[in-house]
């Protein structure tokens, strides 16, 4: 964990992404998280900290033509990944992320970690200061409907950096986001 700054000035940007299909799933196979993208923002500072990237290997799917084509992440790859409940452990050892405020772009990230863990059996990795960033933006900027992450990059001005739907680039790139909304005195306090 980062020691140079309060605990309550850092703060979890998440982003998932799950196996997928187009169309219906399998029989037998559930959306299931196979990467975490973290990047840890010092709200204080104004600044990233750090992109870190959690591959996890999914129990009960595969990963499609379609995820890989989307994602960019293959099968293969994630077999190389941790269990589930070890990522969740890694969350909350290396990133603080029971007693550490974290955003997500949208609420699917937190909805899909109640899902999982519910199903899994596995403790909820994190804390309850949970901030939907896409809403936090939408307000800030006054717009009338909630903008996908490219799109809010855009309007807000900013690049995309990496490869869109993956969760480690995703995530680097909402944070980029969550500071801008910062700077313009919209972010909200802990």
């Amino acid at each position: 964990m980062e020691s140079d700054t309060l605990p309550s000035e850092l703060l979890n940007v998440v982003d998932v992404e799950a196996t997928c299909w187009d169309g219906q799933p399998p029989a037998g196979a559930v959306s299931e998280i196979i990467e975490i993208g973290l990047t840890v923002v010092d709200l204080a500072a104004g600044r990233r900290l750090g992109r870190h990237r959690i591959l996890v290997r999914p129990d009960r799917s595969r990963v499609s033509p379609f995820c890989t084509e989307l994602t960019g992440l293959t099968q293969e790859e994630v077999d190389g990944g941790v269990t589930f409940a070890e990522a969740c452990r890694l969350l909350g050892r290396e990133y603080g992320a029971g007693v550490r405020p974290w955003a997500s772009w949208g609420d699917y990230d937190r909805n899909q970690f109640t899902r999982q863990c519910g199903a899994a059996g596995v403790p909820y990795p994190f804390g309850r200061v949970h901030t939907n960033a896409k809403a936090v933006f939408t307000e800030s900027y006054g717009l009338r409907k909630r903008p996908g992450m490219a799109h809010a990059l855009r309007h807000a001005g900013l690049p995309l950096e990496g490869r869109h739907h993956r969760g480690e680039d995703d995530a680097w790139n909402i944070a980029a986001l969550v500071l801008d909304v910062a700077r313009r005195g919209g972010w909200p306090s802990a």
